[in-house]
């Protein structure tokens, strides 16, 4: 199993602190930098600022939202950071939520699956360099009727094939993930769920497309705090996991939510949503279980994040990607470090 690094957003002051973890990461041997975007800081110029420092550590987006850029821009910009990159670019991409898609991309928030696929589908076909025409549901390329043609893409990639990934939470888009991806981003896996809750419609949809997991990449995120107190350690997230469980998307449209519900916690997860929406931010992170929260992050020595790595690990997870917490740099630095000594310690590295 490998390891990566996600270091979420930028632009909140520690953009300086970032650049360290990923050098570090770069030197410890991470495999992955992943960067993320909502609506403050875009992931395509934090990944070009992270690739142009490090020298051995892939950069990946953690997304790209589709409905941020039109597929072919999507295309312009992996095939510049790759080559940019030296061969180091991985895509990820994601229909964020309807909050974001509606109210700050003026994107209607609707058939997320067909969306995907049709997305999917121009990239690759973009990034073949040949002429590109589509005609599909939601785009079709050129338009009709207008003085636009097929054009090519002038930008040669490092590599024929960029690794496409696709954030998904929910069984529809997990199998179809599995069938039109390079791999699968999870957020909130639990190595005693993963399989109920992700891979086995991951397996579903690479069988659909004639295809095993031997080749597929299953990538979850998960935070890291390290630590000899782990329900103190575990407090650290609460605010985070209420965040997501409780605020994410809308009452109707909640895919972490909805995951909480899968994973048996039906109950507290409508209770976190009524807190949440509600004002009441502190009583839905007080309404967290503490094993929900242990579940999803990697807590505790050494030792502890070890045994937990290797449960991912044999649950058919292939990079573990970190989110190593800390107030300051060095307490994050220290998590990098335990990351690559856990890994050790299990074997799998």
């Amino acid at each position: 199993m490998r390891l990566g690094i996600n270091l979420g957003y930028w632009g909140a002051g520690m953009d300086g602190d970032n650049l360290a973890v990923a050098q570090e990461a770069d030197r410890l041997g991470y495999d992955v930098c992943w960067a993320a975007e909502a609506y403050g800081s875009d992931a395509a110029t934090v990944l070009s600022w992270v690739a142009a420092r490090t020298e051995r550590i892939d950069v990946g987006s953690a997304i790209f939202q589709i409905p941020a850029r039109a597929p072919a821009m999507t295309a312009m910009t992996a095939a510049t950071l790759d080559s940019l990159s030296g061969g180091r670019f991985r895509l990820g991409l994601g229909v964020s939520g309807p909050q974001v898609s509606e109210g700050w991309y003026g994107v209607k928030f609707d058939k997320p699956l067909a969306r995907t696929r049709e997305y999917v589908e121009i990239v690759r076909r973009a990034m073949t360099r040949e002429r590109l025409s589509y005609e599909g549901r939601h785009w079709t390329l050129p338009l009709p009727g207008g003085p636009g043609k097929p054009l090519k893409l002038t930008v040669h990639p490092q590599r024929e094939h960029i690794p496409l990934y696709i954030a998904a939470i929910g069984p529809k888009n997990l199998e179809q993930t599995g069938e039109i991806a390079d791999g699968a981003l999870l957020i909130f896996p639990s190595a005693e769920h993963i399989e109920d809750t992700a891979i086995q419609y991951l397996r579903a949809g690479r069988e659909k497309a004639g295809k095993t997991m031997e080749d597929f990449d299953v990538c979850p995120t998960l935070p890291l705090a390290v630590g000899d107190d782990v329900n103190a350690l575990a407090d650290l997230f609460r605010p985070y996991t209420a965040l997501y469980v409780g605020g994410m998307g809308s009452r109707e449209q909640n895919f972490y939510n909805r995951l909480a519900q899968r994973m048996g916690y039906e109950k507290e997860a409508v209770e976190i949503q009524d807190k949440y929406l509600s004002g009441d931010k502190a009583g839905a992170a007080a309404a967290i279980p503490h094993r929900l929260i242990d579940q999803t992050t990697l807590l505790g020595s050494v030792e502890r994040i070890a045994d937990r790595m290797a449960a991912y690990a044999a649950a058919g997870v292939t990079t573990l990607t970190l989110a190593p917490a800390g107030f300051t740099l060095d307490e994050r630095i220290t998590a990098l470090r335990a990351g690559t000594e856990a890994l050790e310690r299990a074997g799998l590295a």
